[in-house]
């Protein structure tokens, strides 16, 4: 489990997170969301150890990070998998090169280990005879499930996807949606994300953490969201037709 207790982030007189407190659990899908400038990231950034809290602790499975020496925080990184927006591949290099780069970075196995395991996630992502492929070979849903191949392809014990359907026609968002949800229930992960996609919310939401103006503004499940009297939630998930029919269908 992560907890997070009164996290706070500011940078210079900007106030990004206000106490924020939220626990996440193994094997959930759990998602952020909000409106831009609401605090997302910075928190997403927080979680990963990109960025220090101010105040409040991030407590992975007992282990307080602000408690931990710079040997136990890198060894923490290590059992984190990160899905970029932009998806962050190495354009220069082969698939295989860039699954293989964490393992190149944090272990001692030989080449043939690495490419047992690149193989591995590659076919749990459903992607075959990529290896020797370059990222602007592929579609932007196939780079996007490469970029979750090299997330899991250390086995992390934590997941984070910043934005991971941007870019994506609604078809392949659900594709890329059903595969995280599908590998944190199988590997037993806890995973993160953030997105602005209410879709996502109504596909994956096993937990949603909504934030406003860096305060933590409501918490619950996609089944409830559509029945909250939550005003800053009801002007962000029905700001379109769509969501309003939804509505409606929930409420009946």
């Amino acid at each position: 489990m992560i907890e997070v207790t009164n996290l706070h982030k500011s940078f210079g007189e900007d106030h990004v997170l206000k106490g924020i407190t939220a626990s996440f659990k193994k094997g959930d899908t759990s998602l952020i969301i909000g409106s831009s400038g609401s605090g997302k990231t910075v928190f997403l950034k927080c979680l990963l150890g990109l960025f220090e809290p101010d105040d409040g602790d991030i407590c992975y499975d007992g282990r307080y990070y602000s408690k931990m020496t710079l040997k136990e925080k890198r060894d923490l990184r290590k059992e984190m998998g990160m899905v970029f927006q932009s998806g962050a591949l190495f354009d220069s290099e082969t698939i295989e090169n860039n699954i293989m780069f964490p393992l190149k970075m944090f272990t001692n196995q030989s080449y043939e280990e690495m490419l047992e395991r690149v193989n591995f996630v590659l076919n749990r992502v459903h992607l075959e005879n990529v290896n020797n492929k370059f990222p602007a070979e592929l579609s932007g849903g196939m780079q996007k499930r490469v970029s979750i191949a090299r997330a899991i392809v250390m086995n992390p014990k934590y997941l984070f996807c910043d934005e991971p359907n941007s870019g994506l026609d609604p078809r392949t968002s659900i594709v890329i949606d059903n595969l995280i949800q599908e590998i944190t229930d199988e590997y037993q992960m806890i995973t993160i994300i953030n997105t602005h996609d209410m879709n996502s919310v109504m596909e994956i939401g096993e937990k949603i953490i909504f934030l406003k103006d860096g305060l933590k503004a409501w918490e619950g499940e996609s089944s409830t969201i559509f029945k909250t009297d939550n005003e800053a939630v009801t002007d962000f998930v029905y700001s379109s037709n769509l969501f309003k029919k939804v509505r409606e269908v929930y409420n009946k």
